[in-house]
C-alpha cells in the first residue's frame, strides 16, 4: 500500500478545465491499459460536464462511453463527481431520478462517486448517499472549499461530521478555485482525522501555483488520497502534475510506489493528443494568481471572459471582478463553484452592464434567493431580497428541503419521452438534458432507420440495379438538422448558450439540432418594425439589455408575459432574455400600455433592440385626483 495514493483526473476534470471537455472516446481508448496498470486509487473519468457535452458537442452516449472506459481499466476503479441533488445536471431532480441515475451508473462501471453540493446544505446530498450506499458504491462526501467570514475550520468540520453520518467513506476537501495554502491545508487535513476520522481526499487545483506545496503538506499531515494529472493536461486550471508529485515524493515514507518511466510513456500520448486537437497548455496568469484577492476561480474567469467578449464588453472585466465579491456578500457568501459561480458571476456582470445594480436578475438567482437551490452559507442582504422577491415569489420555509419539492416520476419522463426512448439510460438521459437527449436520440434513431433502409436495399438490388443512396443520405441528414438549434461558448466547462429556432413541423416535439447547424437552418426573423419616427413619441422603448434569446413566454406553450395592450406596472416582468446560460426577467420601466411587441418568440436579440414599446399612462389615465 503506497503512502499517498493518487486519483488521476486527466479525462474528466483534466480536460474540463483545459479543454472544454472537447475529449472523444477515440482520444481516451488506446492509452487506457496503460493508464490501468500505473496503480491509481481511481481513475475520475465520468461526471461534471462530461455527460451533457457528449450528447451536445462529441455526439457519444455518455452511458456507452462510460462502458467502454471500464471495460479497459479492469484493474482500477472508476470515479464519477456528482452535483449533490443536481447529479450531472444544473438543477434538482426527484429522489427517484437520483437512485436511478446512480444505480445506472454503478453498474456501468462507476465504483468513487465524489457528491458535493454548492452551497454546503446536507440536505441536498443525502438522496445521493442513500443511493450510493445501497448500491454497493463509494461515497465520497465532498467539501465546497471557500473563503469568508462564514466559512470556518468548525463548519467544516461539522459538515463533514454530517457527511459520516451519511455513511460516507472519505472526506474531499473540493478546493475548486485553488485558493488552499499549505498551512491551512495541513491544519484541515489534522483536525478532520482527528474529530471525523475517515479517509481524507485531497482536490486542489493548480491555479496560482500552491497545489503540488498543498498535497505535500497534505501527506504529512495525514491525507490518504490526492488529485494529480498527466502533464499535457496540467497546470494552470487543472491539477498538478502526477509526474512532479510521485517524484517529489520519492524516498519518503509518502512514496506512491508509481513507474515514472509508465507515466511519462502516458504523458507523451497525452501531448501528442494535445498538438492534434491544438488544445492549449495549463499556464498560471496573473489573474489565476489573484485568485488569493478576487476569488474566482479558473474555469468561473474564463466563462466570464466568454460572456463579456458575447456581450461586446472584455474592456470591463476589471469591474466584473470587483463587483463578484459585493454580489456575493450580499446574498450569503456561497462558493463559487457550479451552479452558483455562474448565477453570482452572471449577475455581476448584469450589474456591471446595466450600470444599475440588481435592476435585472436571472431567474435562477431568485429561485437562489427564495431558498430553491438550499440554504444560504451566510445571511443574505434584506434590501435585495425585497428589492428582487416580489410578493407573487413564494420564499421556502427554511425547514423544507428544495429537493422535496420535486416529485417528477420515472413513468412520467418515460411517457413524455415515449418511443425515443429503448432503455432506462435513454429516459434518464432525457430526464437531465431534454432538449440534447431528445435530438441525440431523434438523429440516431433516424440513423438506425437510414442504415436499416440501406441494409434492405443492398440485400434486394441486382448488379443491373441502381439506388440513389445519395438520396437516402440526404433525407438522414434533414432529420439530423431538423428542431431548435443552439449556439454554446464554452469555457473550462462553463456553457453559455443561446438558441436559435429553427424549422421544426408546426406540433412537433422542439429538440436541439447540433451546435454546427448552419445559420440558414434558423427561422426567419420577425417582419421589419416601422423606424421609430414612426411612433408617437410618447412612447417608449424597452430595449434588450444584453445579447441572448428573447422569450416572451415563461415556458413553451404558456401565456405570453403581456400582449399588445396589455396593461403593465413599474417592475412587472415582460419577457426574458435567455443569456449567459440563465434566464433574465426583463421589467417594464414605468406604468403604462404595451402597444408593440417588435419580436417573435424565441428570436435571438442584439444589444440595444427593441423589444417593445409602452405608452406611459398620464396622470389623468390613472384616475389622479378623482
Amino acid at each position: 500500500m503506497p503512502g499517498l495514493q493518487l486519483m488521476d483526473t486527466t479525462i474528466r476534470d483534466g480536460q474540463q478545465s483545459l479543454w472544454a471537455t472537447r475529449m472523444q472516446l477515440g482520444d481516451i481508448l488506446p492509452i487506457l491499459p496503460k493508464m490501468d496498470k500505473v496503480g491509481y486509487w481511481a481513475i475520475e473519468a465520468w461526471g461534471g460536464a462530461t455527460f451533457d457535452t457528449c450528447l451536445r458537442f462529441l455526439d457519444e452516449n455518455p452511458w456507452e462511453r462510460l462502458r467502454v472506459i471500464k471495460s479497459h481499466t479492469p484493474n482500477t476503479d472508476l470515479a464519477m463527481l456528482s452535483r449533490g441533488q443536481n447529479l450531472v445536471g444544473y438543477k434538482h431532480y426527484s429522489k427517484e431520478i437520483v437512485d436511478r441515475f446512480i444505480d445506472c451508473a454503478h453498474r456501468n462501471g462507476v465504483q468513487v462517486f465524489r457528491v458535493f453540493d454548492a452551497l454546503n446544505d446536507i440536505r441536498n446530498v443525502i438522496d445521493n448517499a442513500e443511493a450510493i450506499k445501497a448500491c454497493g458504491g463509494w461515497f465520497e462526501g465532498a467539501i465546497s472549499y471557500t473563503i469568508s467570514p462564514v466559512h470556518t475550520l468548525d463548519s467544516y468540520i461539522e459538515y463533514a461530521q454530517a457527511l459520516k453520518d451519511l455513511g460516507a467513506d472519505s472526506i474531499a476537501i473540493k478546493d475548486m478555485a485553488g485558493m488552499l495554502t499549505p498551512y491551512r491545508t495541513e491544519r484541515m487535513v489534522k483536525v478532520l482525522n482527528a474529530e471525523v476520522g475517515l479517509p481524507v481526499h485531497v482536490h486542489c487545483h493548480y491555479v496560482g501555483g500552491m497545489a503540488p506545496a498543498n498535497i505535500l503538506k497534505a501527506a504529512e499531515a495525514g491525507a490518504a488520497i490526492a488529485d494529480t494529472a498527466s502533464a499535457p493536461l496540467a497546470f494552470g486550471n487543472s491539477h498538478p502534475a502526477v509526474e512532479m508529485i510521485v517524484a517529489a515524493l520519492q524516498e519518503s515514507k509518502f512514496d506512491t510506489g508509481y513507474d515514472l518511466d509508465l507515466l511519462f510513456e502516458i504523458a507523451d500520448y497525452w501531448e501528442e493528443v494535445r498538438k492534434r486537437g491544438h488544445y492549449a497548455r495549463g499556464v498560471s496568469s496573473l489573474n489565476h494568481m489573484k485568485v488569493y484577492s478576487h476569488q474566482v476561480p479558473g474555469g468561473m474567469m474564463s466563462n466570464l471572459v466568454a460572456q463579456l467578449e458575447i456581450q461586446k464588453a472584455t474592456d470591463r472585466l476589471d469591474e466584473v471582478l470587483h463587483e463578484i465579491p459585493k454580489v456575493r456578500a450580499e446574498v450569503g457568501y456561497p462558493p463559487l463553484v457550479t451552479p452558483m459561480s455562474q448565477i453570482v458571476g452572471t449577475q455581476a456582470v448584469l450589474n456591471v452592464l446595466t450600470g444599475a445594480r440588481w435592476s435585472i436578475v436571472s431567474k435562477e438567482m431568485k429561485d437562489y434567493l427564495c431558498g430553491y437551490y438550499g440554504k444560504a452559507p451566510g445571511p443574505i442582504d434584506p434590501k435585495i431580497v425585497e428589492k428582487v422577491v416580489g410578493p407573487n415569489d413564494e420564499i421556502l420555509p427554511p425547514d423544507v428541503s428544495p429537493a422535496q419539492l420535486n416529485t417528477v416520476t420515472y413513468d412520467e419522463i418515460a411517457a413524455e419521452i415515449g418511443d425515443l426512448a429503448n432503455s432506462e439510460e435513454d429516459v434518464l438521459m432525457y430526464a437531465l438534458f431534454p432538449n440534447e437527449a431528445r435530438n441525440y436520440l431523434s438523429k440516431h434513431r433516424a440513423t438506425e432507420r437510414v442504415d436499416f433502409l440501406l441494409e434492405n436495399e443492398s440485400k434486394q438490388t441486382k448488379e443491373d440495379d441502381y439506388v440513389d443512396i445519395s438520396q437516402i443520405r440526404e433525407l438522414a441528414k434533414v432529420v439530423e438538422d431538423s428542431g431548435v438549434g443552439e449556439i454554446t461558448v464554452e469555457e473550462e466547462g462553463m456553457r453559455i448558450s443561446i438558441r436559435m429556432p429553427g424549422m421544426a413541423p408546426a406540433g412537433a416535439p422542439v429538440v436541439a439540432a447540433p451546435a454546427a447547424a448552419p445559420a440558414a437552418a434558423a427561422a426567419p426573423a420577425a417582419a421589419p418594425a416601422a423606424a421609430e419616427s414612426d411612433r408617437p413619441s410618447n412612447w417608449v422603448a424597452v430595449k434588450a439589455p444584453m445579447v441572448g434569446t428573447f422569450y416572451v413566454a415563461p415556458a413553451p406553450g404558456a401565456d405570453p408575459f403581456v400582449t399588445e395592450g396589455s396593461e403593465v406596472a413599474a417592475g412587472e416582468t415582460m419577457c426574458i432574455v435567455e443569456a449567459m446560460k440563465l434566464m433574465n426577467e426583463i421589467g417594464a420601466p414605468q406604468m403604462g400600455i404595451v402597444r408593440e411587441v417588435c419580436l417573435e418568440d424565441a428570436t435571438p436579440v442584439e444589444f440595444g433592440t427593441p423589444m417593445f414599446y409602452i405608452e406611459p399612462y398620464r396622470d389623468a389615465d390613472k384616475g389622479e385626483g378623482e
